[in-house]
């Protein structure tokens, strides 16, 4: 990865993932706090040292709006305090910050690696490779030294803000090339390490869907299945967000694929039962319920029995659903339970998001689908709580569709 010897007095700066510097292997004090003013100058003089940045720029990332009535000299003392605190932290005593012509440099004198640089520099000389094993090889050394976001903690600065989304999209496009490169080679085994180093370095991007071809490619499809279903589970609770397409598609692909040896029906059927006792309704992530209603659908239409899908979803006082917050958690959780004491064995769940779930209800009258939500609201509804459930419901028989349980 093109590390300098030990030997090299070389600052290091860390923007990718959690700001930081070193100077011969040592940290440099004053960027523990994200948001010190050290840190900001340091990360914007650093980033840009070789062509330089607008005494104006540093100013507005350094003082914002606030009412300054020198702002010049407010920059001055600023940068006199690095100087003093670089110096602290062992580097060479010189000038660190040059400013000529209402540009800030930094100096010459002390040499600088920046990941950042590094991972751009080795993506561009991956794209130019002609041969594709050392493009393969380039690219894959880039990524990483993409760890995390460009200064993720710096939301609110706009530099930084718009240097991460172009870094972003060429983390993407590296991703892509390799993943191309690899499937070429059918090398499942590093497009799996790709897959998953991918997860980690831009989380929810639904890069998991490389790590499902790839163990689908190595035949692993049980660790494929689990690997999805912990992944669907994970987006719902960080984000309250159903599989994207393309994770669905990697569902569809891992059926395609689930191919067994040849086995006895009493084998099979033995494995195609569940797990425990499963006394309570039918519980499942989002694409094995969508699954359940396409056949439920096609047996009512050829059965004539009825079948009503109801959405419950948690509301305030006012009747507007509740979007975020930790109370939705709590609340989400005890409606979860209430469903559940509250519908027959017979029946389908999934939590379709923060503070809804998806209940599919099979052969059963109007009446009763009435006594469900009355259960569900004696179950969920605690003394003077002013939060409610909001019920739609849809039969696909007859295509009506009623709101608040009418």
């Amino acid at each position: 990865m093109g590390i300098l010897k030990k030997t090299e007095q070389v600052l290091r700066a860390k923007m990718f993932g959690n700001f930081s510097l070193q100077y011969n292997e040592n940290p440099v004090s004053g960027q523990k706090t994200s948001e010190t003013q050290f840190a900001c100058l340091m990360q914007i003089v650093l980033h840009h040292r070789k062509s330089g940045v607008s005494r104006e720029m540093v100013e507005e990332v350094l003082f914002g709006d606030r009412d300054i009535e020198n702002p010049h000299h407010a920059l001055s003392s600023v940068i006199y305090n690095a100087r003093k605190k670089l110096e602290k932290s062992g580097l060479p005593k010189c000038t660190y910050i040059v400013v000529e012509k209402g540009v800030l440099y930094w100096t010459k004198e002390i040499p600088v690696e920046e990941d950042a640089e590094k991972f751009e520099k080795l993506f561009e000389q991956g794209n130019a490779a002609e041969e594709n094993e050392e493009r393969l090889r380039l690219l894959t050394e880039a990524t990483h030294y993409y760890t995390g976001e460009f200064l993720g903690s710096f939301a609110g600065v706009l530099w930084a803000v718009s240097e991460a989304r172009r870094y972003r999209a060429m983390f993407y496009r590296c991703i892509e090339e390799i993943v191309y490169l690899l499937r070429d080679r059918q090398d499942y085994i590093q497009m799996e390490k790709i897959g998953r180093y991918a997860v980690k370095a831009a989380p929810f991007s639904d890069w998991e869907s490389i790590v499902i071809e790839a163990l689908i490619g190595m035949g692993k499809y049980e660790e494929a299945n689990r690997y999805y279903a912990d992944t669907v589970q994970l987006y719902l609770e960080e984000r309250g967000m159903r599989p994207s397409q393309k994770l669905l598609d990697s569902l569809q692909q891992l059926g395609d694929q689930f191919i067994h040896p040849g086995d006895s029906l009493e084998h099979i059927q033995e494995n195609l039962g569940e797990s425990g006792e499963g006394t309570g309704p039918y519980i499942c992530n989002y694409p094995v319920f969508q699954g359940v209603y396409q056949v439920q659908n096609r047996i009512a239409e050829r059965s004539g029995q009825s079948m009503y899908l109801m959405l419950c979803t948690i509301v305030d006082s006012k009747g507007n659903p509740m979007r975020e917050g930790k109370q939705l958690e709590e609340l989400s959780d005890r409606l979860g339970e209430a469903i559940l004491c509250s519908i027959r064995r017979s029946d389908v769940v999934n939590q379709y998001g923060k503070g809804q779930y998806l209940v599919l209800l099979l052969n059963i009258t109007l009446e009763n689908r009435r006594l469900v939500q009355k259960r569900i609201d004696s179950h969920f509804l605690i003394g003077r709580q002013r939060t409610g459930v909001d019920y739609q419901i849809s039969s696909t028989l007859h295509d009506v569709c009623m709101h608040g349980g009418e």
